[in-house]
């Protein structure tokens, strides 16, 4: 019998390509019906098992915030849609073009240029921890080096314009403009960490299966990038197979993340996070780190938090390290980066985001001191 290569049948399945293999006749009878159904689950895809499991257990005990969190999940998903819809969108369509094998070497040309201007435009993006992973994965998909993505993927989710404003009138400019300072420091850290691990030999391929590289294209790979994909049959599939992939795969961890994001709201109220983060020692910037991981504050429910317990007494440093380790480190963010990223470099972005929270929150504290 012919031996088929794991990768190319698993490939070929999910492009929906017929092997050329015979296959097996199939189980008839009682050997049938005994593996149909385990053989059936198998096959399912674990997110929206999980998705779905954890909607119907959510259901059982606690209909009203089953019915909460959907209302939740709907208006999150609403209000990334567009972004959703115009990443996936351009990833397909510059996959299809041929431009991501071209984008790598350009950025590759100048990567300490790439990364000061990824941590710089990622600062200045209105985009939350979650509401960036559309982007960041159409960059990916495309060929951008990582560590160029890394940047902007750790600056982001710290500051906007809209939270400038508020937080500037809330809790006074000099902290504002220091958050903003800590937004592409960390983002060049990130940025220049990744490029230093990949010259030693390290992320050589940062991608998970289902995002990016994937399925053979039916576009030469010698081929030069052709933007009027819709002239070309074989780029025009290559679109609608690359469009409805990501799509589907970011839709479902998405999903997962507002699901689970909705249960943190209604479960760890702001009042409870407010009375560990009162202290006034050096420990309660470490603290404050640690308990803005698990903590789902988004960067305007968390400025009138923070604000009140600077009045409060709760150190500045503290309460920097608080907000931009919650921002780049919360579960739900955390698990947007999961689903994207191979399990190395997810450990190392936590550890960048860690790092840099306790970093800022440190140097920051000191600064007032002088």
């Amino acid at each position: 019998m012919t031996s088929v290569d794991p990768t190319t049948s698993e490939c070929a399945a999910s492009c929906g390509q017929v092997s050329a293999t015979p296959a097996e006749p199939a189980p008839s009878g009682l050997v049938a019906r005994q593996h149909s159904l385990p053989s059936y689950i198998a096959r399912l895809d674990r997110v929206w098992l999980a998705l779905a499991a954890l909607l119907a257990v959510l259901g059982l005990a606690d209909p009203r915030q089953a019915g909460a969190s959907l209302v939740f999940m709907a208006d999150s998903f609403l209000w990334i849609a567009p972004f959703l819809l115009l990443s996936v969108l351009l990833a397909a369509w510059l996959k299809a073009a041929g431009v991501d094998r071209f984008v790598g070497r350009v950025g590759a040309g100048a990567p300490l240029a790439a990364i000061l201007l990824a941590a710089l435009i990622g600062a200045l993006s209105p985009f939350c921890s979650c509401g960036v992973v559309p982007l960041v994965a159409a960059l990916l998909v495309v060929g951008v080096p990582l560590p160029a993505v890394m940047a902007f993927w750790v600056s982001s989710p710290l500051m906007d314009p809209e939270q400038f404003v508020l937080m500037a009138a809330t809790l006074g400019l000099g902290f504002t403009l220091a958050k903003t300072i800590a937004a592409v420091a960390m983002g060049l850290l990130a940025g220049l960490a990744t490029l230093a691990v990949q010259r030693a030999g390290g992320f050589g391929a940062p991608l998970r299966a289902g995002l990016g590289g994937g399925c053979k294209s039916d576009v030469s790979e010698a081929a030069e990038p052709r933007w009027a994909i819709w002239r070309d049959p074989a780029r025009r599939r290559d679109f609608t197979v690359e469009a409805l992939r990501v799509a589907e795969f970011l839709a479902k961890w998405l999903l997962l993340a507002f699901a689970i994001e909705s249960l943190m709201v209604a479960w760890l109220p702001p009042g409870l996070i407010a009375e560990h983060l009162g202290g006034s020692g050096w420990q309660a910037i470490p603290l404050s780190v640690a308990l803005g991981v698990p903590a789902y504050l988004n960067g305007f429910a968390a400025i009138p938090l923070v604000g009140e317990l600077m009045n409060m007494g709760m150190m500045p440093g503290a309460a920097l390290a608080f907000l931009t380790a919650g921002a780049v480190t919360s579960i739900p963010a955390a698990m947007a980066v999961y689903a994207l990223v191979k399990p190395p470099v997810f450990l190392w972005y936590l550890a960048i985001a860690l790092v840099g929270s306790l970093a800022s929150g440190f140097l920051y504290q000191a600064a007032q001191m002088l």
